[in-house]
């Protein structure tokens, strides 16, 4: 019994110090900088721009003509105006890219109005 005692404090003795050996390798490699990485490139990074607020004031779909009209303007697919380019009209929403990012913008609901009898 003495013997498998000693046998497993010295394996739980091995455990211990490799753990102890391999805990500040962790952080020291946490602290490391990437060698091939610019210096100081998270301050140059761009912060994401919030999406700006954009209408979409109607819709004009037939089988002949598409055009929405998008801050006053009217527009067809492929046309664009103040970083706003439609790449798509559909009968309920547009398709568009906002300064490379594509968006769609739906038409606001209007308030449901109640009948008189």
């Amino acid at each position: 019994m003495k013997k498998f005692v000693r046998a497993l404090l010295g394996r739980c003795a091995c455990l211990a110090a490799g753990i102890l050996i391999l805990v500040p390798g962790m952080a020291l490699a946490a602290t490391l900088q990437d060698p091939t990485r610019p210096p100081h490139l998270e301050s140059r990074l761009a912060a994401p721009v919030p999406e700006r607020p954009v209408s979409l004031d109607s819709i004009l779909y037939s089988q002949d003509r598409r055009v929405a009209i998008i801050e006053g303007e009217a527009l067809r697919e492929g046309q664009g105006v103040d970083g706003i380019r439609v790449i798509r009209i559909y009968e309920n929403r547009v398709l568009v890219t906002d300064s490379g990012r594509e968006r769609v913008l739906y038409l606001e609901r209007l308030p449901q109005v109640r009948g008189t009898q």
